[in-house]
């Protein structure tokens, strides 16, 4: 508490308001990112098909258009739209048709503001944290689209990798051999999983999009914080799927994502790494 003190209550106040706000942005790249992309494989695929051009769609992308109401079309206007507070104004619902608002918008509002809080506590007022920042950011986007779709877009994983890589190119959180040995060792290691798997039972155990996502965790870590990411992400993982059974709200052969449980990993890694390596004697 104290670091986030440290420059005034003005400043916490920002910071949690800058939280606030990424938060409501990533509520749009969350939903409107896995539409883009199904629609630019549907273009791509009438290309390769050779089939005749659909008429083409109003523009769509994460600035237009304006938000709007999925019940009446209703647009958000500004005073709508100013994170938690429209939402708990409004009581969860459109002003327009009354339409169901869900709870989960404001939820990821409030948690991308803690988190960013928290890695300000970690790191104080400083690049560095800003650089972290960024990283939850995207880890965030990654969780919850892969948490509903079962895909970790490129858009997300490849910038991810590839800014890991330069922010360390002066070696601000590990060497940049460190870096480049972590984004290879964290593809190859579950590219090679995925391969033998494959091989013993025929089935496809995991998705690329994993691969890259630890191979990006590998650029921003090092090599050396590779074991307790994977050691975080699956005992997390293999906890929630027992919890999941247990209560019988997932089937023995139904799939589930584990983009989820490696960006918590990794996050937690990152940010609390010094606390909980030596627990873990890794």
């Amino acid at each position: 508490m104290s670091i986030l003190l440290s420059q005034g209550w003005l400043v916490l106040i920002a910071a949690a308001w800058v939280g606030l706000c990424v938060g409501s942005f990533l509520n749009v790249v969350v939903h409107r990112l896995p539409i883009m992309l199904q629609r630019s494989f549907e273009a791509e695929a009438r290309d390769v098909l050779d089939l005749e051009a659909a008429e083409p769609p109003p523009r769509y992308n994460l600035m237009v258009p304006r938000s709007a109401c999925p019940g009446c079309g209703h647009q958000i206007r500004a005073w709508e739209n100013v994170p938690v507070i429209s939402w708990l104004a409004l009581r969860g619902s459109c002003s327009a048709c009354g339409t169901s608002i869900s709870a989960r918008y404001p939820l990821v509002e409030l948690a991308t503001m803690l988190l960013t809080l928290v890695v300000v506590s970690q790191f104080g007022y400083t690049w560095e944290a800003l650089w972290v920042c960024t990283f939850t950011w995207v880890l965030i986007s990654a969780t919850l689209i892969d948490a509903d779709t079962m895909l970790l877009p490129d858009q997300l994983t490849y910038p991810l990798l590839w800014l890991g890589l330069l922010v360390n190119v002066s070696g601000t959180f590990v060497p940049l051999e460190h870096a480049v040995i972590g984004a290879a060792a964290g593809y190859l290691s579950l590219w090679s999983i995925y391969w033998l798997f494959k091989l013993l039972t025929g089935k496809e155990g995991m998705g690329y999009g994993d691969f890259k996502l630890l191979a990006a965790l590998g650029a921003w870590l090092g090599w050396s914080a590779l074991p307790t990411v994977v050691l975080l992400a699956a005992g997390s993982g293999l906890l929630y799927a027992l919890a999941s059974l247990a209560m019988k709200r997932m089937q023995r052969d139904q799939p589930m994502p584990f983009g989820p449980y490696l960006a918590a990993g990794g996050w937690t890694a990152f940010v609390f790494g010094e606390y909980i390596a030596p627990l873990l004697k890794i």
